[in-house]
């Protein structure tokens, strides 16, 4: 199949319930604040190792999330936060690994960049560029093989996308038709460097096209949009058709990392950004155009919301650091699981 090129920014003024908007605002604020806070933890010292915020890309997340159904999967990189919370980890559970605490859900062992959850089908946080890629035409082709109708998001940034790895699982999920969304959130400065500056084929989901993979560039900026375009990817997968290749223009607000000062862009732009092209301030505007919500009924919701992620920031601070003999364990799995 021909790789195709279609818009989903129309998405803005479909017709959306008020329950689906408030559902979005409060589950991008969320992300935020968390994020927030977990900015202020590392400042703190209270998470180690490396640490990389999801400000900024909220939007594509939570719209692929509300395209997905229970028991598709989902695999991304380091910058990981945002997905956890957006398919149902706890805040808790999330927080309390970031400081490795035993309350974290890889028991403290995983930190930052290494958090799984089974039970909301989150395979990871991975610490290689790329590398995620492969690992989600693998779950894709678990998938086709039990015949049990699920999807895989392997989600992946601009800098990954020029690994080679990459093009060697779209050849095989094309070959293999497997049911898999390869999700490139393009924030345009990879770890450091524009795209402009480093890629010369800019339009990065083109490049499926080598492979007869199906693809577009989304509005990863507009919650709406990614939904829309979401649904369309997974409708694909769900019929049999194969991959598909979904470029989200996102960005992010801060540096690659904590320890970034991300110096190679201006302040001023990033301050456009924000008051020009805020996903959650998208969100909100419509909200208070529609009169879903009032001014102080939108002001409780992100009160609340700071409720939970200070309960989430107590409970990392409180809970105790794994016993040593936790070392040895989770290293060998004594029985590969045959269903999904």
């Amino acid at each position: 199949m021909a790789t195709r090129r279609t818009s989903a920014k129309t998405a803005s003024t479909s017709n959306t319930s008020k329950d689906e908007l408030l559902g979005f605002y409060r589950e991008m604020l969320l992300i935020r604040r968390f994020e927030e806070k977990a900015g202020q933890l590392y400042g703190m010292g209270l998470i180690g190792g490396f640490c990389h915020l999801y400000i900024g890309q909220e939007a594509v997340v939570v719209g692929l999330e509300a395209a997905a159904e229970e028991g598709d999967k989902r695999v991304t990189s380091y910058r990981d936060h945002g997905h956890m919370l957006a398919c149902g980890m706890d805040p808790k559970g999330v927080m309390a690994e970031l400081t490795g605490r035993e309350g974290g859900y890889s028991k403290g062992k995983g930190g930052s960049m290494h958090m799984f959850s089974k039970e909301r089908h989150f395979y990871g946080g991975h610490g290689i560029v790329g590398a995620q890629v492969p690992i989600g035409a693998g779950l894709a082709f678990a998938d086709k093989y039990l015949g049990n109708g699920r999807v895989t998001f392997a989600y992946f940034g601009d800098g990954a996308a020029n690994q080679g790895q990459v093009y060697e699982t779209y050849n095989m999920a094309q070959l293999w038709e497997l049911p898999v969304i390869f999700v490139i959130e393009n924030n345009q400065y990879a770890m450091g460097t524009a795209v402009k500056r480093s890629t010369k084929s800019p339009n990065l989901w083109e490049r499926g096209a080598a492979y007869g993979i199906a693809g577009e560039e989304v509005d990863g900026m507009d919650v709406l949009a990614v939904k829309a375009a979401g649904e369309k990817a997974v409708a694909h997968c769900r019929a049999g058709k194969g991959p598909y290749i979904l470029e989200v223009m996102t960005y992010r607000y801060r540096g690659h990392s904590m320890s970034d000062p991300a110096k190679y862009r201006s302040r001023e732009e990033v301050q456009k950004i924000r008051e020009e092209r805020d996903a959650i301030e998208h969100v909100r505007e419509l909200i208070l155009q529609g009169k879903h919500a009032t001014e102080d009924e939108l002001k409780a919701v992100d009160k609340e919301i700071k409720d939970i992620v200070n309960e989430a920031a107590e409970f990392a601070k409180e809970s105790p650091e794994p016993a040593v003999d936790e070392l040895y364990t989770d290293i060998y799995a004594e029985l590969a699981p045959q269903n999904a």
